[in-house]
Formats: C-alpha cells, sequence, structure tokens
C-alpha cells in the first residue's frame, strides 16, 4: 500500500504560509538544505523552474502524486500557472470548482479521506501533500509521515501546518537533518 506523506516548509512557530495564503516566499531557499531537497526530492520542485536548476529530467524519487487543498493550488493559479507539477499526478481538493481549469490537474469535490484511500490502495510510488493546512487537518488520519523542513523563522500568524481541531496524535521521530543555513528536516513515522 502507498504512503502519504505531509512534505511541508514550517516556520518555528508551526506556519505554512502567511496569514491570506499568498506569502510563501519568506522562507530560506539558498543554502545546503536547497542542495540536499533538489537531490534527494527533485519531485517537489515545481515543473516550471526544475529547468533552471538543473532537473529537467530528472526521475521522481519519492512520489508520483501530489495533493493540494484549493487554497495551495491558487498560489500558483494566481500566477497563470494552473499545473505546478506537470511531473507528477496533481489532485487538488475543492468544494467550489468542481470542474478543472487544466485537463492535466484532477479536480475532487467529494470526501477527501475516501479518495486518498482509493489512492493508496493502487500501485505507484508514495503521495505528496503539499499544503494546505485545511486539507492536512482533514487527512491527518491518513497521514503516515511526516516530513517537516523547519526554517529558523518566526512568522507570529499565518496558515497553521494544521488548521484543524483539538486532537493529539503521537509520531515518532525517525530521521533528522541539520544543514548550516540552519534549516531542519524532521521526519516523523506515525505511532
Amino acid at each position: 500500500m502507498r504512503k502519504l506523506t505531509y512534505l511541508v516548509a514550517s516556520t518555528i512557530d508551526g506556519f505554512i504560509t502567511g496569514p491570506a495564503n499568498d506569502n510563501p516566499d519568506f522562507f530560506l531557499y539558498e543554502g545546503d538544505h536547497g542542495t540536499f531537497l533538489r537531490a534527494e526530492y527533485p519531485e517537489v520542485m515545481p515543473t516550471h523552474i526544475r529547468p533552471l536548476i538543473g532537473l529537467s529530467g530528472a526521475p521522481n524519487k519519492h512520489f508520483d502524486t501530489v495533493l493540494q487543498g484549493r487554497g495551495s493550488w491558487d498560489i500558483g493559479a494566481r500566477a497563470g500557472i494552473t499545473n505546478t507539477y506537470q511531473h507528477l499526478r496533481h489532485v487538488v481538493f475543492s468544494r467550489s470548482i468542481t470542474e478543472s481549469p487544466d485537463p492535466t490537474v484532477e479536480f475532487v469535490a467529494t470526501d477527501p479521506i475516501e479518495r486518498v484511500r482509493e489512492l493508496k490502495r493502487e500501485d505507484g510510488m508514495g503521495i505528496w501533500l503539499c499544503g494546505g493546512g485545511k486539507l492536512a487537518a482533514v487527512l491527518r488520519p491518513e497521514i503516515d509521515e511526516l516530513i517537516i523542513k523547519l526554517h529558523p523563522i518566526v512568522a507570529g500568524a499565518g496558515i497553521p501546518l494544521f488548521g484543524g481541531e483539538f486532537a493529539p496524535e503521537q509520531y515518532d521521530l525517525t530521521d533528522t537533518q541539520v544543514f548550516s543555513s540552519g534549516v531542519m528536516h524532521l521526519t516523523y513515522t506515525k505511532r
């Protein structure tokens, strides 16, 4: 069975973007953490920048499917990019958009948990939950692994990693990587 991994950048205080879901650019993009990410997870690099960073033909190593909530997808759509990850199967969950504006993107208006369970039963590589916080809260029962790219930044406010109800769950820390840039990659597996 395929696993669902929530791999996302976060501030120290647990935010993944600005309050209006419009400012993910405060994260650190330069540094040794970026070199590692491009080498180990080339598939998380947006299609339109892959040629600029030497990843034109790079194969996917971990994931063949990406999931996004409508708000996360909107970040690219506002820039005129309706499929940020053309090298992956792209699934967007939205109750308000029922017909995809891009034939290469699947929009799902039904139960996200049921759709993820269907995806997990299919053959293939892992499934990457790219964002956002509301979708992560809904899919939390199905998340098998968390990879938090923890940046040495305090935002004070914004969209949280999980925007949901209080319901503690425990994870085991299975890997840590500390970079000279101050970024840490923390990998957790659900107990």
